[in-house]
């Protein structure tokens, strides 16, 4: 399985931005995508994670601003993070993953940087 993350770039505060995640290869039917990003010298969390059946479940800080989802035409392999409102500490590299039976695969993640 092979994910691609994509949709970053350079946003002002208060700005939105939403980013893809593309799997391919032997993606099961039934799969957990997450989110997670990583700020500059701190660790990987978790922002949210939404299931091949769109049921979504946040990291309580980011409920409201974020929203994820899968895509209604390709909601096994495809799915989205919707990001309202950034702030400059949103600036981050944002991966996604696929948790299925056999593993967890990971992508190479997006650059999301928020200027003040």
């Amino acid at each position: 399985v092979q994910l691609q993350a994509s949709g970053g770039g350079l946003v002002q505060a208060g700005g939105s931005l939403r980013l893809s995640c593309a799997a391919s290869g032997e993606v099961g039917g039934l799969n957990v995508m997450g989110w997670y990003r990583q700020a500059p010298g701190k660790q990987r969390e978790l922002v949210a994670t939404v299931t091949s059946g769109g049921t979504a479940n946040y990291v309580e800080s980011f409920e409201g601003r974020f929203t994820v989802s899968r895509d209604i035409n390709n909601p096994v392999k495809r799915g989205f993070l919707q990001m309202n409102s950034l702030k400059p500490e949103d600036t981050a590299v944002y991966y996604c993953n696929i948790r299925q039976s056999g593993g967890i695969y990971w992508g190479q993640g997006t650059l999301v940087t928020v200027s003040s």
